[in-house]
């Protein structure tokens, strides 16, 4: 098998589509493309064209890089350290079947598709500087990332004028946990007109309950105690009542 560069599309309803290209020793590209999925049927070879044009292409247009991967000739998509299924290996019936465990997170991928109305892009601009402002505020409780997420300005940018836009972009570890929180925040709002997904490199879609994410949270090498006090701030998580301060405030009630 050689070795492709894999990109992943995410549609406003919540699915996604993939398209993957390779270089041949001949000088023409191969592309191969389909829903996102372990096989990618679709395909074609091209000449006269540079991978790194086409590839460029393909960004302008909303996809974004998952990685390299190998596909086989029938199209089976395998990423770096596992080995694709044959017919043989798949489970037969319902006989026996087995639990099998979530692969872990390597990468989060996230696309907004905003086309609301004008009143409703205000508002979300607003809230994204809001939110930005805030995350700012608590940042020192969290360790500094290796590397700033550039996403911060680019929301900035895509809301100031409060037009119709839509981005995409990934999220990695070294950006640290803040800029998933930040979107989660956002979706949360639901904001009518405004889609915002987020998934990891499988396409499992990112719900806004942290206390499901915990894979992800471990990815980014945290827990939910430990953000806790900014999902707080940021409203994806209810504050803990404090029965000590509570019980403090309250006079004594014995006659």
């Amino acid at each position: 098998m050689a070795a492709w560069n894999l990109y992943r599309h995410r549609n406003t309803d919540g699915s996604s589509k993939d398209w993957a290209v390779r270089s041949n020793s001949d000088g023409s590209i191969t592309t191969r493309w389909g829903k996102t999925a372990d096989t990618l049927p679709g395909v074609s070879n091209r000449y006269g064209v540079k991978q790194h044009d086409i590839e460029k292409q393909k960004q302008a247009k909303g996809y974004v890089l998952v990685g390299e991967v190998d596909i086989d000739v029938n199209g089976n998509v395998v990423f770096p350290g596992k080995t694709s299924a044959t017919p043989s290996q798949w489970p037969e019936s319902d006989e026996n079947p087995v639990s099998v465990p979530a692969q872990p997170v390597e990468s989060l991928y996230w696309t907004i598709n905003c086309h609301a109305k004008r009143a409703v892009r205000v508002d979300l601009g607003i809230e994204v500087r809001r939110l930005i402002g805030v995350i700012h505020s608590v940042s020192d409780q969290h360790s500094k990332p290796e590397k700033d997420w550039d996403g911060w300005q680019l929301w900035i940018d895509a809301t100031l004028n409060a037009e119709p836009f839509e981005l995409s972009g990934q999220i990695k570890s070294v950006h640290g946990v803040l800029p998933w929180l930040f979107l989660l925040a956002l979706k949360a709002k639901s904001f009518k007109g405004v889609a915002i997904d987020i998934a990891t490199e499988t396409a499992r879609d990112l719900s806004v309950d942290l206390k499901v994410e915990q894979d992800v949270l471990a990815f980014f090498g945290t827990d939910l105690d430990s953000i806790r006090d900014t999902a707080e701030v940021l409203g994806l998580l209810k504050p803990r009542l404090n029965l000590a301060a509570a019980m403090s405030d309250t006079d004594d009630c014995w006659f």
